[in-house]
C-alpha cells in the first residue's frame, strides 16, 4: 500500500514570518517612494524660487476683495471677514492680510470693523451696462495707491467663504485660479479672436476662470 504525503496547513509560524515579511517589503518601499517624492518636491520649489526670485518663506498672499456699499454686498462682506479672522492663523494657512476695495466712491459705515480701501467706480456709461466692470477698475485703483507688504494677492468677491486655511496655490509666476464649468470659451470664438489671434493657438486653450477667486504675483497683476 502506497501512502501518501501529508498535505497539512503550514504552521503559524510560518505565517507569522510571511507577513512580517510582506510587511516590511511594504514599509520599505513606501518610505522610499515618499522620500523620494519630498526630495524630487523640494528640489523643484528650489529651482522655482531660484527662477522667480521668491523665497520659499514669501508665500502670504493678501485677501482683497472688491465690494460696493449696498446692504447685501456689506452682509456678505461681514461674514467673509469673519471666517477669514477664523482660518488665518491655522496651520496650512498662506493667508496675509485683509482689504475690502470699496468701490463706490465714499466710505461706508463698514470702514472701521473691516479694513477697506475707497476707490472711485467707473465714470457713467463706461461699463455699458456690465456693471461688474467696476471690479478691475478697483484692482487698478488699489493696487497703484496702496502700500501692499505681500508678494502674492487673492482677489475675491464677497460671497466667497473661507471654510478651511487656504495655501498659496499659486506656483511663482504661475497662477492660480478656479475653473468654472459655465465658462465655455469654444462657444465664443468669434468675440475671442479679438483678443486671442488664431497663431496664439485654439480658444480651448483659455482658461475658463474669471478673475476671482485667483490667485497671483503682485509684479504679474500689475503688468496685465
Amino acid at each position: 500500500m502506497i501512502g501518501r504525503k501529508s498535505t497539512g496547513h503550514p504552521s503559524p509560524l510560518v505565517l507569522v514570518l510571511l507577513a512580517l515579511g510582506f510587511f516590511f517589503a511594504t514599509y520599505n518601499l513606501i518610505t522610499l517612494a515618499l522620500s523620494y517624492k519630498a526630495s524630487w518636491a523640494g528640489d523643484e520649489l528650489n529651482t522655482l524660487d531660484a527662477d522667480t526670485g521668491v523665497g520659499s518663506s514669501d508665500l502670504k498672499y493678501h485677501v482683497a476683495l472688491t465690494a460696493t456699499d449696498a446692504p447685501y454686498s456689506q452682509w456678505q462682506s461681514r461674514i467673509m471677514y469673519y471666517w477669514y479672522k477664523k482660518v488665518q492663523d491655522m496651520p496650512g494657512s498662506d493667508m496675509g492680510k485683509f482689504t475690502r476695495i470699496l468701490h463706490s466712491g465714499k466710505p461706508d459705515k463698514l470702514m472701521e470693523e473691516i479694513p477697506s480701501f475707497v476707490v472711485d467706480p467707473l465714470p457713467e456709461g463706461l461699463d455699458r451696462g456690465y456693471i461688474v466692470l467696476n471690479r478691475p477698475w478697483a484692482f487698478v485703483q488699489w493696487l497703484e495707491k496702496a502700500t501692499i507688504d505681500e508678494e502674492y494677492i487673492l482677489m475675491a468677491e464677497p460671497d466667497h467663504i473661507f471654510v478651511n486655511p487656504l495655501p498659496n496655490l499659486a506656483h511663482g509666476s504661475n497662477p492660480a485660479g478656479y475653473p468654472f464649468f459655465y465658462i465655455k470659451p469654444a462657444e465664443h470664438e468669434k468675440i475671442l479672436r479679438k483678443f486671442y489671434p488664431k497663431e496664439m493657438g485654439p480658444v480651448t486653450n483659455i482658461d475658463p476662470i474669471g478673475n476671482s477667486p485667483v490667485i497671483i504675483r503682485r509684479v504679474i497683476f500689475l503688468l496685465l
